[in-house]
């Protein structure tokens, strides 16, 4: 990596988590804002609700009841993409019960994508606060690879304490006196081993969350809890996508703003993140979630219900607001 690579004017030395903060959101040069391919064939990578309407069947099945026994008359998806999940979960609805949708999404091209996809039967908002006073607090909440796309920050354990990632272009660790919160520190590693912490999700949480009156949230991501999380992985869980090619170490520098980031959900801090505001009612895999809805004998149903591949990797966290 070189500074003449950077696309930003920005003081060097960078924490890792602006860096992926300005390569994915900056609002001119970032992968969200202007440069996504799209999702699915032609696109950096490809999500369950592309492959298989499976997906859509059961959380429109889990919006049915969620919004049944909260009271609630809103749906918002955050992170919609292209629409496709969206326009899968709706199409499950009788015409003369649909709810409201409300869509998070403050991608241009992606909002242009979901508006040819799904018409004038939705609300945009740029933030879930906006969407949440449109519904006066009261909401069912859903997100399906939603969580893994924010920008993470790096540490690194050494012989005495942890170490940070910074980026002057090249990388560097600096030693790190205040961790912030996060179930991670709180295990065993050896030296070298590298951890990501989500603080931004954590800071996004606390943002919204106690204006969340009523209802129920559905979180979607590839992860696990924290104990397993970093099994065989001593480089942690960072990765890019760039033309459906999955790139790792050095090569997620390379093309700024032109390919997706992305890291492993820590559900242990997701459940823990959002105690103050909400319970977890369940956490199941793709799998479990998926069976009552798949048709297995349908290729794509099965692979997205394999307990050794997408069914396993991806888990499913249920939460109710207090």
């Amino acid at each position: 990596m070189k500074p003449g690579d950077w696309p930003w004017n920005t003081q060097m030395p960078l924490r890792f988590d602006r860096f992926m903060e300005l390569a994915l959101h900056d609002p001119e040069r970032g992968y969200y804002a202007r440069r996504i391919r799209g999702v699915g064939k032609g696109g950096d990578f490809t999500t369950t609700p592309m492959l298989t309407p499976a997906l859509g069947k059961a959380v429109a099945a889990w919006a049915k009841s969620g919004l049944k026994e909260s009271g609630c008359r809103d749906l918002i998806e955050l992170g919609p993409g292209e629409g496709v999940l969206a326009e899968s979960v709706m199409k499950a609805f009788p015409w003369w019960s649909k709810p409201r949708l409300h869509l998070v999404e403050r991608s241009v091209p992606l909002r242009e994508k979901q508006a040819a996809r799904l018409g004038k039967r939705v609300t945009w908002h740029d933030t879930i606060e906006s969407a949440l006073n449109a519904c006066g607090g009261k909401a069912c909440v859903y997100s399906n690879e939603f969580a893994d796309a924010f920008p993470v920050r790096r540490f690194r354990r050494e012989e005495n304490g942890w170490s940070e990632l910074f980026l002057e272009p090249q990388e560097s660790w600096q030693a790190c006196d205040e961790l912030p919160d996060s179930s991670v520190f709180a295990l065993s590693f050896p030296p070298g081993q590298i951890v990501e912490v989500a603080e931004s999700y954590h800071n996004w949480l606390r943002g919204w969350l106690p204006k969340w009156q009523t209802g129920r949230m559905l979180t979607i991501d590839y992860g696990t809890p924290v104990d397993t999380l970093y099994h065989r992985r001593p480089r942690g869980t960072v990765r890019a996508y760039f033309i459906q090619q999955r790139l790792e170490g050095p090569a997620i520098y390379q093309n700024p703003g032109r390919q997706d980031l992305t890291a492993d959900v820590n559900f242990t801090d997701l459940q823990t993140w959002s105690a103050p505001s909400a319970e977890t009612v369940q956490l199941m895999t793709q799998r479990e979630f998926l069976l009552p809805h798949a048709d297995l004998v349908n290729p794509a149903d099965a692979h997205a219900a394999d307990a050794n591949g997408a069914g396993g990797s991806f888990l499913v966290l249920e939460q109710r607001a207090h």
